[in-house]
């Protein structure tokens, strides 16, 4: 679908990968991998033609269409939902305003008879059909059922853009996306500024309905459910993998140890050569050897090991005072902006050493919540803060509250104190702004190097009661890994906002859902929730919002399951629902197998279309819908089965 070959980057003469050569196949899901400033985003940008390179070849087709998602949007706030999601029908407005041409034109002229006229007549006629068959009457109702299969109410159709939230606004880029049905996906960070419950339902759209999908991600748990095969961007090469990411970490360790057994045969190989010169340069019997050698050592390529970055993340909490047995106390706590109410009756306690997550979709009140705690702004009932409580709050914004103009050592020796002053240097090198690169104004810093650099600020001073805001946002594996680590050693209190699974993974105790104006608790880690929710993905966070336990005010209480346990079923019964659930699987299977049976037909068919002979075929057009056609009665099928597959696993 689209070759790569010899692709050169460079960025003031140094060189960002060379002699890059892939190639993208139909139905390819590519992890795009790789540590930060490697090129990941680069080359996105180059495949999406936003970029052009320094050298080689990027081969693709005339027909093939790329939807691409960039790490940082820019919407216009001039425009609402509804206007924004009709950017994706642009082609569709033009081609009806040239049949309006055309049509005008045809009732102007009276030379009816003429060749040139009954083109014009054929040439409107073919265009009609296409405009017919590509939806060109009932958009708008696509676009609606879009817009509500992410979430969006009727109501917020007409809103304008920048009412919304960073993860709402991804939502509106992904249905634009969605509704021009690329060819290729291009995907930079898409898990940034979207919830668990969007995560998911972004994997499962990206396994049914995508074709080709390329994606930069720090999200393991979501490039390990959605892609199948791993690039990796290192020493300016590329590794290809067709293997999903925790394979791909594996088979990369492998891959070193061979190259580092490699080097050395090739070191031993040239010292040998080495010693033969010495020993023999002048001696005049052995000057045609010596020739040889010096020649045999000019040939030989040397052998480059995969870059490991040894420089170490670590991060260690100073020690602070104890605080008090009880760091955060919400009694009735309630938000609302005008008329609009965030969340009521809001009742929770927070103990000290304990490790919480904050999780829900967005808009739900996470980060309002976190910001009444730091009292940046008023609410009513009661939230009490601890005694001796010293707060270190990382916000989601964090990273670009930061002064572009100053450089990365001036931005810390700012902020620092007495005798670690004299210790800047040594920290910036724990979190990679070692040697030169402390001296980079942060401007030129990419997102997670400025989320490291926000970082080390919070770390300057003690504190008892973290708040991390959507800490891992732009930070890759390892430094999240290590971020992980020191929390978790961490012996004071810690709330955390985020929607990375794997990060919240055996690090919290605690869950707190936001959702409908609610806060409920949940006793148990990340995946503890997911299974007492009952749910192999959140596609129900919004549903049932009662029925976790909650009291009639609202109160947050822990969920209690009324049904009975698998353990109390008798073993017919048990037996009886296994069987349900079965049935269910497979006629979930059998859809999917259907929908991917009708994808590759239409995708077939487009093919022919876009010929020259395929493009006045009438028949092809007549065929095309009537695909279409199926393909949305087998997507309805699809989503009635699996919704049926749910129930009878929740019953």
């Amino acid at each position: 679908m689209i070759s790569i070959e010899n692709l050169e980057v460079e960025f003031s003469a140094r060189p960002l990968f060379q002699q890059v050569s892939f190639v993208i196949n139909p139905k390819d899901r590519i992890a795009l991998v790789g540590k930060n400033g490697a090129g990941k985003s680069t080359l996105l940008k180059i495949l999406a033609g936003l970029q052009v390179p320094t050298g080689g070849v990027v081969a693709i087709p005339k027909e093939t269409t790329i939807g691409y998602l960039p790490q940082v949007m820019v919407l216009s706030d001039s425009r609402t939902v509804r206007e924004e999601a009709e950017l994706a029908f642009e082609h569709i407005s033009a081609m009806k305003d040239e049949l309006a041409r055309m049509n005008q034109e045809l009732a102007d002229r009276t030379d009816y008879e003429s060749d040139s006229y009954l083109q014009l007549v054929e040439r409107f006629t073919h265009e009609n059909e296409r405009f017919n068959m590509m939806g060109g009457m009932n958009y708008q109702a696509e676009l609606e059922r879009t817009l509500q299969g992410l979430g969006f109410l009727r109501t917020d159709f007409d809103r304008p853009t920048s009412e919304f939230s960073g993860g709402w606004r991804m939502r509106i880029e992904l249905a634009k996306i969605l509704l021009q049905r690329p060819d290729v996906l291009l995907l930079d960070e898409p898990t940034n500024h979207l919830d668990i419950e969007s995560i998911q339902w972004l994997e499962n759209f990206l396994a049914t309905r995508c074709n080709a999908v390329v994606l930069v991600s720090h999200d393991r748990a979501f490039i390990n459910n959605v892609t199948t095969r791993t690039i990796e961007i290192s020493c300016g090469r590329i590794y290809d993998y067709k293997v999903k990411y925790d394979e791909f970490v594996a088979l990369r360790v492998e891959r070193r140890e061979q190259q580092i057994r490699a080097y050395e045969n090739q070191q031993k190989e040239i010292a040998d050569i080495k010693d033969f010169i010495e020993r023999f340069r002048y001696k005049p019997t052995k000057a045609i050897q010596v020739q040889s050698r010096i020649k045999q050592l000019e040939k030989i390529i040397p052998i480059e090991i995969d870059e490991v970055d040894n420089s170490q993340l670590r991060l260690k909490f100073p020690p602070a005072q104890r605080s008090g047995d009880y760091p955060v106390i919400c009694e009735d706590t309630r938000k609302a902006y005008g008329s609009h109410e965030v969340f009521h009756h809001v009742n929770l306690t927070i103990k000290r050493g304990e490790k919480v997550a904050f999780v829900g979709k967005n808009g739900e009140g996470k980060s309002t919540l976190v910001k009444c705690i730091m009292n940046e702004i008023p609410f009513d009932g009661t939230l009490k803060i601890g005694h001796n409580v010293q707060i270190g709050y990382f916000a989601q914004n964090q990273a670009q509250l930061l002064d572009g103009e100053q450089t990365v050592f001036d931005t810390i020796d700012r902020v620092a104190q007495g005798d670690i002053r004299l210790r800047i240097r040594d920290i910036l090198g724990a979190f990679m702004f070692g040697g030169e690169a402390s001296d980079k104004k942060v401007k030129v810093l990419s997102g997670g190097e400025r989320s490291r650099l926000a970082m080390i600020k919070l770390l300057l001073e003690p504190v008892n009661l973290l708040i991390l805001d959507e800490p891992t946002n732009h930070l890759d594996m390892r430094s999240k890994d290590v971020l992980k680590d020191a929390i978790r050693e961490f012996d004071g209190t810690v709330i955390v906002v985020s929607h990375d699974r794997e990060f919240l993974d055996g690090l919290v105790t605690k869950v707190y859902e936001f959702g409908g104006g609610l806060v409920r608790e949940y006793i148990g880690g990340i995946y503890d929730f997911l299974q007492k929710k009952q749910l192999s993905s959140l596609d129900q966070l919004s549903v049932n919002k009662l029925s976790s336990g909650t009291s009639a005010s609202g109160r947050v209480e822990t969920p209690l399951f009324s049904g009975p346990s698998e353990g109390k079923l008798s073993y017919e019964q048990q037996k009886e629902i296994q069987k349900r659930i079965k049935k269910a699987e497979k006629a979930v299977e059998d859809c999917e197998k259907e929908i991917s049976r009708i994808e590759d037909e239409i995708t077939q068919l487009e093919n022919k279309m876009a010929t020259a002979e395929g493009a006045s075929d009438v028949s092809l057009y007549t065929r095309h819908g009537e695909l279409k056609k199926q393909l949305d009665n087998a997507v309805e099928q699809w989503e009635l089965k699996s919704i049926e597959l749910e129930e009878i696993k929740n019953s």
